[in-house]
């Protein structure tokens, strides 16, 4: 089985993966994922997408991630591989898409406005 190589984005964060089979160990920016992403939550969330397509174990992953927090990388982390999977074994989009893995989240931060504080949020008013 050649390579599979997809992208993943969450937020300002791109995950790069190649997606090979193996035995499931995976490695981001030349880390063990549970250094990488050292809390528990983070861990489910970058593992999910094997879990439900019932992959766990068969394909090893190299990912590439920059920019962005670690929340947002996690997240661009299960995107890449879950598109991979399919990419792989269509059969599985399914079960992906009904636990909203297939979906990218396009939120972003709104960007600061001129006059006001923050994006929103105006200058405190005084009345002296």
């Amino acid at each position: 089985m050649p390579t599979t190589n997809t992208s993943g984005r969450r937020k300002t964060a791109v995950a790069r993966i190649y997606l090979s089979e193996g035995n499931g160990a995976i490695t981001v920016n030349g880390k063990d994922y549970k250094e990488y992403f050292p809390t528990l939550p983070l861990q489910y969330i970058v593992t999910q997408s094997t879990e439900v397509s019932g992959s766990t174990g068969k394909f090893d992953v190299v990912v590439n991630v920059a920019g962005g927090g670690v929340k947002g990388q996690a997240e661009a982390v299960r995107l890449a591989i879950a598109k991979a999977i399919v990419e792989l074994d269509a059969e599985k989009k399914p079960a992906l898409r009904a636990k909203g893995l297939m979906t990218r989240d396009d939120r972003m931060v709104e960007r600061k406005k001129p006059g006001r504080r923050k994006a929103r949020r105006k200058f405190q008013f005084s009345k002296r």
